[in-house]
């Protein structure tokens, strides 16, 4: 029995604490790592598959890919050597939801999975679960002087729709400029 493309709101309650497998390759050019994936994610499966979020209009606006992809879609970004992680396995509803015990062993979970894939670059999507998962509290959005093994690690804002501080056109704006920064390496 195939699953709704609506899930009722029991549908999304019962997807907590469920996972999304990541979306990996060795050597890809870039690995965007969430903070954790939300219930409509953890009910399709799918990285960012909440409607309302901006993960996927903020990459095509960027410049990252050629079209609007879906969630459903999300393989396609293998072929272009982009890979999605999240810091935090388990659906929740909010990122509040998650403690700090959890964040910093997701910080040690993205760690294992950078030193295994190797991406040139590693983008971790919220400064505020970044600064708590490597215990950094003065990070900033940007470039980081510190490498995650050795690859290139960079702080992006959050494109999630509850992320007030960037309208879809800033978070266009930031993810390009990172974007055009990237590409040679």
């Amino acid at each position: 029995m195939t699953k709704p493309d609506k899930p009722s709101r029991a549908d999304l309650l019962a997807s907590a604490g469920k996972t999304v497998p990541d979306l990996v390759a060795p050597n890809l050019r870039v690995l965007f790592c969430g903070i954790n994936p939300g219930l409509y994610s953890g009910y399709s499966g799918h990285h960012f598959a909440r409607p309302g979020n901006r993960f996927w209009g903020t990459l095509y606006n960027a410049g990252f890919t050629d079209r609007l992809l879906k969630p459903q879609e999300e393989r396609e970004l293998l072929t272009l050597g982009i890979g999605i992680t999240n810091l935090v396995e388990r659906a929740t509803a909010t990122a509040a939801e998650l403690s700090a015990e959890e964040l910093a062993a997701g910080g040690q979970r993205l760690l294992a999975t950078v030193e295994r894939y190797q991406p040139r670059v590693v983008a971790v999507l919220g400064i505020s679960a970044f600064r708590l998962a490597f215990n950094q509290q003065r990070a900033v959005i940007g470039k980081q002087e510190q490498s995650l093994a050795r690859s290139a690690l960079w702080i992006l804002p959050n494109p999630s729709g509850l992320n007030a501080h960037y309208t879809p056109a800033d978070l266009a704006r930031v993810y390009r400029e990172f974007r055009l920064t990237i590409e040679g390496t």
